[in-house]
């Protein structure tokens, strides 16, 4: 990965619905070469996908809630399990293992508490938890898809 590759990636950051001959003029290279190094990091799996960031506010999804999560099993059939049953749960958007006091951390968004309620009383019904506690957030203070690129190799 160049200086190019890089800020193809800034710039798809910020926007990915930009086009290829804009992005292509604001780097210095031609159109063409461009596709193809977007095509690239697409294969090589650094472009994931190109999606549309959404107002959960808007939607009625504003409230958000980190869930930690403590488990008494530690094992592979039980973590396939884990990761099937949280999976199936919409409101979580994401899930961490994590190493310290916390086994797992979620990040969920619903619209309300009562909304939580019925996300909690799923997460109760995975076998294997020990402890669950909840935190919800009073105000986003910042929020963020795009990746430092510096450390790129």
């Amino acid at each position: 990965m160049d200086k190019l590759d890089r800020a193809i990636l800034d710039l798809l950051q910020t926007d990915c619905t930009r086009a290829v001959g804009d992005i292509a003029e604001q780097i210095g290279l031609g159109t063409t070469a461009c596709w193809r190094r977007i095509q690239k990091l697409e294969e090589a799996g650094i472009i994931r996908g190109r999606v549309a960031l959404l107002d959960g506010k808007k939607l009625n999804v504003g409230v958000v809630v980190f869930v930690s999560i403590k488990t008494t099993q530690h094992n592979a059939d039980w973590l396939a399990g884990f990761h099937a049953a949280v999976a199936g749960i919409d409101e979580v958007l994401e899930v961490y293992r994590m190493a310290g006091d916390t086994d797992y951390l979620l990040r969920v968004v619903v619209p309300d508490v009562a909304a939580y309620d019925a996300v909690y009383k799923q997460l109760i019904r995975i076998p294997g938890l020990s402890d669950i506690s909840s935190s919800f957030s009073m105000e986003q203070i910042k929020y963020s898809t795009r990746l430092p690129l510096r450390y790129a190799p």
